[in-house]
């Protein structure tokens, strides 16, 4: 049986971030996942969605030696823009700008197409010695005792190792075998994730705008052949969004100009459209003898606030914190359940208020939306408070 420090459950951004992060620390890791990742936004499976990572994400980024092969392919996100376009027409009416400038120097985070985040990692993972990665491999088998976890894998292999970590997605193996329940919150809706081109240059502001049935937001890309381009996560009930998948192109580009209330003009659809469904699930717990949950398999939310995978570098950033702190005692209760108690509290919490903020953006009765907007223009007006939920927003005290 083949020993190692850790293993890694889950191959999608957060895991193959754990692998590097942890690699780069020095310990040992074997990564696995059934689906090898797609690198390329023209393949098919190719993930459309996009990812913000905020300033507190940097770090281990960079720990791991991935922030000089990402930055880049970066789109800074100066302003987080929020629009209310809850009037009788799809057209803004109030318009709110947390500008980063007022809190630092740096950008709110930096913004990357998710393939493109598997090809870098990807690489990265190939320049470390210490680091086995086995896409196309499933985890089949979990057992373990207070000496350490012992894993079955799909290519008939069989791993010891010290600490096991669930990376492996809202519908997690990991958690299941551990005997971990979660609760699942269903909202009727689903997102459209794509990309476009538009005429009018976002200048690194992503836009967040809100009517009903969820937010409509643009979030930058780098220029795409010399015209600006944005990420565009476009939430709505179900039938709604099931029904705009299936437009053609040229009727789904009209639709989505006019949702977006033409902000940046005419709006071309440069990549397929994927639909996910929106939940929010959390873990009862986030650890079981000898592992640990991570991400999505620990917490799943909807894409407001570019908080999802944020949460997920948090949650790998206290792990690993924990285990080059006592490097001999990885995995052991006492470490587990420091871990446990610094961020399931903190996990929830912002779960509470993603769910809040989803459910004001779906409202559709104008009285509602309205208030809405009455709300959010109080809110801003009192620089404590925006300037308070800026650092809430990026994590920060």
């Amino acid at each position: 049986m083949e020993t190692v420090d850790v293993v890694i459950s889950g191959g999608g951004v957060a895991g193959l971030t754990a692998a590097a992060a942890f690699a780069s620390s020095g310990f040992s890791v074997t990564c696995v996942d059934p689906t090898p990742p797609v690198t390329d936004e023209r393949s098919e499976g190719a993930d459309m969605r996009s990812t913000a990572f905020l300033q507190p994400s940097r770090d281990v980024l960079e720990r791991a030696g991935l922030w000089p092969r990402l930055v880049p392919h970066a789109a800074p996100l100066n302003i987080m823009r929020i629009v209310d376009a809850g009037g009788a027409e799809p057209t803004p009416r109030l318009t709110r700008d947390f500008v980063a400038a007022e809190l630092s120097d740096q950008p709110f985070g930096w913004n990357f197409p998710n393939w493109l985040l598997r090809r870098e990692m990807v690489a990265r993972l190939a320049e470390l010695g210490n680091v086995d990665f086995r896409p196309g491999v499933a985890t089949t088998g979990l057992a373990t005792r207070a000496s350490g976890a012992e894993v079955a894998l799909s290519d008939g292999s069989r791993i010891a190792a010290r600490l096991m970590i669930g990376a492996d997605g809202r519908d997690s193996f990991i958690r299941e075998a551990s005997g971990i329940r979660a609760k699942t919150t269903h909202y009727g809706q689903k997102a459209l994730a794509f990309a476009v081109t538009h005429p009018i240059p976002h200048e690194n502001v992503s836009t967040e705008i809100h009517r009903s049935g969820g937010p409509f937001t643009f979030v930058p890309l780098p220029d795409r052949d010399g015209k600006p381009s944005s990420a565009i996560v476009w939430m709505e009930r179900g039938p709604e969004a099931g029904r705009l998948a299936a437009l053609p192109k040229d009727e789904f580009e009209a639709e989505a100009t006019r949702r977006s209330g033409g902000i940046f003009g005419p709006l071309t659809l440069e990549t397929r459209r994927a639909v996910w469904p929106m939940i929010t699930r959390l873990a009862e717990r986030f650890t079981a003898e000898r592992t640990a949950l991570i991400a999505e398999a620990a917490h799943v939310i909807p894409p407001i606030g570019a908080q999802g995978l944020n949460m997920s570098l948090a949650d790998l950033t206290c792990l690993l914190a924990l285990c080059e702190k006592d490097p001999a005692h990885i995995g052991e209760r006492a470490m587990l359940d420091a871990y446990g108690r610094r961020r399931w509290p903190e996990v929830k919490a912002r779960e509470i208020g993603i769910d809040l903020l989803n459910r004001a953006s779906m409202m559709a009765p104008r009285p509602l939306r309205d208030l809405r907007a009455g709300l959010l223009g109080a809110l801003y007006s009192l620089p404590p408070v925006r300037r308070t939920l800026m650092r809430a927003g990026l994590g920060v005290r």
